[in-house]
């Protein structure tokens, strides 16, 4: 086997993980904040760019940006398309694995409704998901699906 097909193997490879405990596992993959930001952003707003991650409410900067969409797309989460408008831009949308998040977004913000001021946009979004949890959850990912 040559250098390159052996260097593609070994970084196709599933990251090692630092034990079988599935909350260790899973904050491996999407537990620092940026990440879950980012997820957060494609569930409600379905496909954003590189640009429009940059401009959110958060300021992440620009090498924590990329770092954490290669870690997202590599671990399964995130996916690439072509932007339709222009080849030198890419959209980025979540995949199955990343849409299964679903239920895990929804219980951190009742979560936070308990703990912290919430905006009005905020409040109306819990409201939504008090009234009926498991239809808000549907919705969602069917709304995701169809993108």
């Amino acid at each position: 086997m040559h250098f390159a097909s052996e260097f593609t193997l070994n970084f196709m490879k599933a990251p090692k993980r630092r034990s079988q405990c599935p909350i260790s596992s899973s904050l491996e993959v999407w537990g620092d904040k940026w990440s879950l930001l980012i997820i957060r952003d494609l569930m409600f707003n379905k496909r954003f760019t590189y640009g429009d991650f940059l401009k959110s409410e958060e300021k992440i900067s620009t090498n924590i940006l990329a770092a954490r969409l290669l870690m997202l797309e590599k671990n399964d989460l995130i996916e690439k398309l072509e932007h339709p408008d222009s080849k030198a831009k890419v959209l980025y949308q979540l995949t199955q694995k990343g849409i299964d998040l679903i239920p895990v977004i929804v219980e951190i913000n009742l979560w936070a409704e308990k703990y912290f001021q919430l905006t009005e946009e905020k409040k109306f979004l819990i409201k939504e998901i008090k009234l009926n949890k498991e239809k808000f959850i549907s919705t969602s990912i069917n709304s995701l699906l169809k993108n």
